[in-house]
């Protein structure tokens, strides 16, 4: 993972983010706990339904939500998604093989990281958060398997792979 992060150009410790994983398949979430901790960023949680999800992006105060679109309780990522956006200090990102279900206004994410996703394209997604939330220009470079929301320069969504 240290490659990675060298290939991206950021240090952990420059870009450690407190990170909420929405995500209801628990191998997919341990795994995905995994590898932000070798990211060099925190899980501040795990949440498989709706309500799990919103009350942790209350009280953990997550820098970032990953949020899968079908949780335990249904295809409800996209209203956690629009209930965490609103919080200002919440970036939310969509991780989701159901990426169809995404509106046009991506429910306030960012973007999408549509699975089965890579390391590089978690990495890359990540930096650019970093990069925002620290007041530097992003850099679109290095978003490999990330696509940006319509409204933000990701240009026009169709639900399939970026």
């Amino acid at each position: 993972m240290a490659e990675v992060r060298e290939a991206l150009g950021e240090a952990p410790e420059e870009t450690a983010l407190r990170i909420l994983v929405v995500e209801d398949e628990v191998l997919i979430a341990l795994e995905l706990e995994c590898l932000l901790e070798d990211l060099g960023h925190v899980s501040v949680g795990v949440a498989g339904s709706s309500a799990d999800a919103i009350a942790l992006g209350r009280t953990a105060s997550p820098d970032v939500a990953l949020v899968d679109i079908h949780l335990v309780d249904g295809p409800t990522g996209v209203e956690v998604a629009r209930q965490l956006s609103r919080d200002p200090h919440i970036t939310v990102v969509f991780m989701t093989a159901n990426a169809k279900r995404i509106p046009p206004d991506f429910a306030g994410a960012l973007g999408v990281i549509v699975k089965p996703y890579s390391e590089r394209a978690v990495a890359g997604a990540l930096a650019y958060v970093a990069q925002c939330r620290a007041g530097r220009p992003p850099s679109a470079d290095a978003l490999d398997g990330f696509h940006l929301a319509p409204a933000l320069g990701g240009g026009a969504w169709t639900g399939g792979t970026p």
